[in-house]
């Protein structure tokens, strides 16, 4: 799937010798994560095709007469679109020089050399857990590293991930982003300490039945509970009077497995929560809180007028969402840009189609949500569709993911074909 690329702003700075030259700010679910040149992107690109051939999209061509204004807002959305379209193939986003390539980038942007370094990865008890790494380790290696210091078994690091958290004095908890696998989280945090974000390892399924694929493993246990006990004090998740009386009792009683079993039964166990946002709907000048999970987007609306309104959009009723960049901020010297987002999808509500927007700075990773949902409900029709095969002989229809871009906008579309 592609990965949510952004290229909002460029500047135009001058050569040592004379000259000028383009610096595009590259941002990545929607937080700067390096700056680059053209020739940079064209050499690249030059690598990347002597590997994977014609299977690496086009790259915008030279300009070689002076760039007007509109040729250089054009080659600014096209390198985009390039950065968006490399990243379909998973052989090449993992091959070492995609992953080389940015970790570079990274690192001269925001002038960190390689060497060792502390980094702390933070439990959803509020705990930490203090790793010694390089300062150029992508955020795959700092897993993998956390992953070994807790016990937990190799093949169930896929069921978790490293997310810049932020805990607000108020109490409030907000996820940011989903670190990229590619990605520097030392590097990153450097460039986020504005933000007061710390690095977190949470579970990444949007399904909570899948828990029942990490019982076997204490370690992983251990992680399940310290964020289901985390959520309940956060309010994310919500149990009634009764079944907080009986999850309190098997706390007292350390019964982690049994604490884990009720509290699949509690109101949006297994989402994520966004920030409070605006929306336009049932009408514009809303605002909403939003759980995302579960195979649905499950929203507390508070209308104009004051009054309350419970929606639940089926993510099976969603046939597609794109992400809109509209403006940019400016932040303190080497933050990047704050950018203004949107989210809209278009939901079949009752018999017909319509587009509902969600305003929010988190629009990337609900947008990541809505792609991890698709992918666990695609593997689970695989799965299906493979028993099925194997008693019947018959091949059913299966949904497919679709998605095309279009400027500053992510697109992401759902379609029925038949195999």
């Amino acid at each position: 799937m592609k990965m949510h690329f952004s290229i909002p702003v460029s500047e135009q700075l001058l050569e040592k010798f004379g000259g000028r030259y383009v610096l595009y700010s590259v941002y990545l679910e929607g937080f700067l994560l390096c700056k680059v040149r053209y020739s940079q992107l064209h050499h690249w690109n030059d690598q990347l095709r002597r590997i994977f051939g014609s299977t690496v999209p086009a790259f915008p061509p030279k300009f070689y007469l002076a760039m007007t204004e509109s040729m250089a807002d054009e080659r600014r959305s096209q390198l985009e679109q390039y950065l968006q379209n490399v990243t379909v193939d998973p052989s090449i986003t993992n091959n070492d020089v995609f992953i080389s390539f940015f970790r570079k980038l990274q690192q001269d942007t925001f002038k960190i050399k390689t060497q060792r370094a502390s980094l702390d990865i933070y439990l959803a008890d509020g705990r930490n857990v203090r790793l010694d790494i390089q300062t150029s380790d992508t955020a795959e290696r700092v897993l993998e590293v956390v992953s070994c210091k807790m016990g937990l078994s190799r093949e169930l690091i896929r069921y978790f991930s490293l997310f810049f958290i932020q805990d607000h004095s108020s109490g409030v908890l907000s996820v940011v982003k989903k670190v990229a696998e590619f990605e520097l989280p030392y590097v990153s945090l450097q460039s986020m300490k504005e933000s007061n974000c710390k690095i977190g390892i949470r579970k990444w399924y949007m399904d909570p039945s899948h828990d029942k694929m990490l019982m076997n493993c204490s370690s992983s246990v251990n992680l399940l509970y310290m964020q289901a006990l985390q959520e309940i004090e956060k309010n994310w998740v919500k149990p009634t009077d009764g079944q907080m009386q009986k999850l309190k009792l098997l706390q007292k009683a350390a019964n982690k497995m049994k604490f884990l079993e009720l509290v699949q039964e509690v109101q949006h166990y297994g989402y994520i929560q966004l920030d409070p946002c605006t929306c336009d709907y049932p009408e514009v000048g809303c605002s909403a809180a939003v759980h995302i999970g579960n195979n649905e987007i499950s929203c507390c609306i508070k209308l104009p007028s004051n009054q309350t309104k419970q929606a639940s959009f089926k993510i099976s009723r969603v046939r597609c969402w794109q992400v809109t960049f509209l403006g940019a901020i400016t932040r303190p010297k080497d933050q990047g840009y704050e950018q203004t987002l949107e989210l809209r999808f278009e939901y079949k509500d009752s018999d017909s189609w319509r587009w509902i927007v969600f305003y929010t700075k988190q629009a990337f990773l609900l947008s990541s949500c809505l792609k991890k949902i698709i992918s666990e409900q695609l593997m689970k029709t695989m799965k299906e569709d493979k028993e099925m095969i194997a008693h019947s002989g018959f091949i059913p229809r299966k949904r497919i993911l679709v998605r095309s871009d279009e400027e500053d906008n992510v697109f992401e579309k759902i379609r029925e074909e038949d195999l």
